[in-house]
Protein backbone atom coordinates (compact mmCIF):
# COMPACT_ATOMS: atom_id res chain seq x y z
CA UNK A 1 0.00 0.00 0.00
CA UNK A 2 3.06 2.05 1.12
CA UNK A 3 4.18 1.51 -2.86
CA UNK A 4 1.17 2.16 -4.38
CA UNK A 5 0.85 5.62 -2.34
CA UNK A 6 4.37 6.73 -3.57
CA UNK A 7 3.89 5.94 -6.91
CA UNK A 8 0.37 7.98 -7.13
CA UNK A 9 2.46 10.92 -5.04
CA UNK A 10 5.17 10.85 -7.99
CA UNK A 11 3.08 10.73 -10.72
CA UNK A 12 1.10 13.82 -9.67
CA UNK A 13 4.12 15.53 -9.00
CA UNK A 14 5.43 14.37 -12.40
CA UNK A 15 2.55 14.91 -14.37
CA UNK A 16 2.20 18.72 -12.39
CA UNK A 17 5.19 19.98 -13.36
CA UNK A 18 4.68 19.03 -16.74
CA UNK A 19 1.29 21.25 -16.75
CA UNK A 20 3.77 24.08 -15.41
CA UNK A 21 5.93 23.74 -18.51
CA UNK A 22 3.67 23.51 -20.72
CA UNK A 23 1.55 26.59 -19.21
CA UNK A 24 5.11 28.37 -19.26
CA UNK A 25 5.63 27.92 -23.05
CA UNK A 26 1.84 29.09 -23.85
CA UNK A 27 1.98 31.85 -26.40
CA UNK A 28 0.18 35.07 -24.64
CA UNK A 29 -1.29 38.18 -26.10
CA UNK A 30 0.98 41.56 -26.85
CA UNK A 31 -0.49 44.57 -27.94
CA UNK A 32 0.97 48.05 -28.06
CA UNK A 33 0.16 51.23 -29.84
CA UNK A 34 1.02 54.63 -29.88
CA UNK A 35 0.11 57.48 -32.15
CA UNK A 36 1.24 56.30 -35.76
CA UNK A 37 2.61 53.32 -35.12
CA UNK A 38 0.62 49.57 -33.54
CA UNK A 39 2.23 46.32 -32.56
CA UNK A 40 0.07 43.10 -32.69
CA UNK A 41 1.53 39.62 -31.72
CA UNK A 42 2.24 37.48 -28.70
CA UNK A 43 5.31 36.34 -26.61
CA UNK A 44 6.22 33.90 -24.18
CA UNK A 45 9.05 32.23 -22.17
CA UNK A 46 11.37 29.67 -23.93
CA UNK A 47 12.22 26.75 -22.05
CA UNK A 48 15.73 27.15 -20.28
CA UNK A 49 17.50 24.70 -22.68
CA UNK A 50 15.90 26.64 -26.13
CA UNK A 51 16.99 30.19 -27.23
CA UNK A 52 18.68 30.42 -24.24
CA UNK A 53 15.77 30.58 -21.69
CA UNK A 54 14.57 34.06 -23.90
CA UNK A 55 11.84 36.56 -24.38
CA UNK A 56 10.19 35.53 -27.77
CA UNK A 57 8.27 38.39 -29.27
CA UNK A 58 6.44 37.68 -32.88
CA UNK A 59 3.58 39.36 -34.64
CA UNK A 60 3.32 42.25 -36.96
CA UNK A 61 4.89 45.80 -36.77
CA UNK A 62 2.63 48.40 -38.89
CA UNK A 63 2.86 52.08 -39.35
CA UNK A 64 -0.48 53.34 -38.48
CA UNK A 65 -0.70 56.52 -40.05
CA UNK A 66 0.57 56.40 -43.60
CA UNK A 67 0.35 60.33 -44.16
CA UNK A 68 2.73 61.14 -41.29
CA UNK A 69 6.25 60.00 -42.82
CA UNK A 70 7.62 58.23 -39.69
CA UNK A 71 8.76 55.17 -38.95
CA UNK A 72 7.61 53.31 -36.50
CA UNK A 73 9.88 50.54 -34.12
CA UNK A 74 9.80 47.98 -31.60
CA UNK A 75 12.18 47.99 -28.71
CA UNK A 76 12.51 45.16 -26.05
CA UNK A 77 15.49 44.97 -23.09
CA UNK A 78 16.17 41.61 -21.22
CA UNK A 79 18.07 42.00 -17.25
CA UNK A 80 20.30 45.05 -17.11
CA UNK A 81 21.03 45.52 -21.05
CA UNK A 82 20.36 48.19 -23.09
CA UNK A 83 17.41 48.62 -25.56
CA UNK A 84 17.62 46.22 -28.75
CA UNK A 85 15.48 48.13 -31.74
CA UNK A 86 13.51 46.61 -34.81
CA UNK A 87 12.97 48.71 -37.20
CA UNK A 88 9.56 49.14 -38.88
CA UNK A 89 8.85 50.54 -42.77
CA UNK A 90 7.08 53.86 -43.69
CA UNK A 91 3.33 52.79 -45.03
CA UNK A 92 4.20 49.11 -44.37
CA UNK A 93 4.33 46.02 -41.82
CA UNK A 94 6.70 43.87 -41.16
CA UNK A 95 7.04 40.58 -39.32
CA UNK A 96 8.98 40.07 -36.79
CA UNK A 97 10.45 36.87 -35.00
CA UNK A 98 12.65 37.80 -32.39
CA UNK A 99 13.67 36.31 -29.12
CA UNK A 100 15.78 38.30 -26.22
CA UNK A 101 17.70 37.14 -23.44
CA UNK A 102 20.96 37.57 -21.70
CA UNK A 103 23.74 35.48 -23.06
CA UNK A 104 25.26 35.29 -19.77
CA UNK A 105 22.09 33.65 -17.71
CA UNK A 106 20.51 30.39 -18.15
CA UNK A 107 16.96 31.60 -18.50
CA UNK A 108 16.47 35.00 -19.01
CA UNK A 109 13.63 36.50 -15.84
CA UNK A 110 12.30 40.09 -17.34
CA UNK A 111 11.72 41.88 -19.30
CA UNK A 112 10.56 45.09 -21.30
CA UNK A 113 9.19 46.25 -24.31
CA UNK A 114 7.84 49.79 -25.70
CA UNK A 115 6.60 50.73 -29.23
CA UNK A 116 7.74 54.09 -30.66
CA UNK A 117 7.49 55.80 -33.90
CA UNK A 118 10.48 57.64 -35.10
CA UNK A 119 10.05 61.68 -35.71
CA UNK A 120 13.43 62.03 -36.49
CA UNK A 121 16.52 64.24 -34.82
CA UNK A 122 15.08 67.50 -34.23
CA UNK A 123 11.80 65.99 -32.58
CA UNK A 124 11.40 63.82 -29.88
CA UNK A 125 10.12 60.39 -30.61
CA UNK A 126 6.53 59.53 -28.90
CA UNK A 127 6.21 56.12 -27.73
CA UNK A 128 4.00 54.03 -25.37
CA UNK A 129 4.48 53.10 -21.97
CA UNK A 130 7.47 50.54 -20.90
CA UNK A 131 5.25 46.94 -20.95
CA UNK A 132 7.38 45.22 -18.05
CA UNK A 133 7.23 41.02 -17.85
CA UNK A 134 8.15 38.85 -15.47
CA UNK A 135 8.66 34.78 -15.89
Amino acid sequence: MRKFATAVVAGGLFFGGMGVAVADASWRDLSVSTTGAVFTGEYRWEAQSRNHGGFHVRGRLSDDDHADGHNSYLRAKVAGYGWHHIKGAQKKTVIVDKVFFDGSALQTNNAEVQLCRDRGTLRPDNCSGIRKFRR
